[in-house]
């Protein structure tokens, strides 16, 4: 069986065209550095401590969570679900309260309060 001469060719220039995908994806992913401060200032301005008590650790009521210490990531993704609401009933997390609070946040909002929220000292993680 004759191998048409340029298949190798074609074949090598997907695999570097996939590659270079991937790279602009974790790129476009990574071009946010997390800003902890402006995390404390949306705290502060969209009032957390009312509901998550002082350092966002002693919640004024057991039905809210502490956060302090909560892993960034985790918290992103929760604000994410309360701005999907329950139009996604598989992503979306229903809480009136937190759905109006983070509508107005864009996503790079939400990392920087995550970060925030995960520099705390709280309850739920021991820093090493």
């Amino acid at each position: 069986m004759k191998k048409h001469p340029h298949a190798l060719h074609t074949v090598i220039k997907a695999a570097c065209a996939s590659v270079a995908l991937a790279g602009v994806v974790v790129a476009s992913n990574a071009a946010h550095a997390a800003d902890a401060g402006n995390g404390k200032v949306l705290s502060e301005s969209h009032n957390c401590a009312a509901c998550h008590g002082p350092n966002l650790n002693k919640p004024v009521s057991a039905e809210y969570p502490k956060l302090a210490g909560q892993h960034a990531d985790y918290v992103y993704w929760a604000l994410r679900q309360y701005q999907m609401g329950t139009g996604n009933p598989h992503l979306g997390r229903n809480n009136a309260i937190m759905q109006a609070q983070v509508q107005n946040l864009s996503p790079n909002d939400m990392k920087d309060l995550a970060a925030y929220i995960e520099s705390l000292n709280g309850d739920l993680v021991q820093k090493k």
